[in-house]
């Protein structure tokens, strides 16, 4: 299984920044998608989190500004960002319970990270 995010950078105070993860290979289904976060010196933190049904969650700290969405028929979670702030600074990783070709259960997978940076 991989995922690849894409949509980070560089954006000012106020801005947006739509990320996306696509995943791919061997996947018979996907269930719970989510983005976390995570700065130098401190744990990943969830953002959000959606369903295969579309229940999402999100942190106190994001809720109102960032939605998360996902597309089943491509295998792909999007987090639309809007006014952004100096502490959403981080580098920003997908994360997804995939179940498998080869496998019963479901396992979790991660992206490789895409950096988000808010500054002026």
């Amino acid at each position: 299984v991989q995922l690849v995010e894409s949509g980070g950078g560089l954006v000012q105070p106020g801005g947006s920044l739509r990320l996306s993860c696509a995943a791919s290979r061997n996947i018979l289904r996907i269930n719970r998608m989510g983005w976390y976060r995570q700065v130098p010196g401190s744990e990943r933190e969830l953002v959000a989190a959606i369903t295969s049904g579309g229940s999402t969650n999100y942190a106190d700290s994001v809720g109102g500004r960032f939605t998360i969405s996902r597309d089943n028929a491509k295998d792909t979670v999007y987090l639309q960002m809007i006014s952004l702030k100096p502490e959403d600074t981080a580098v920003y990783y997908c994360n997804a319970a995939v179940r498998t070709l080869y496998s019963v259960d479901y396992y979790p997978f991660w992206g490789q990270g895409t950096q988000v940076t808010v500054s002026s």
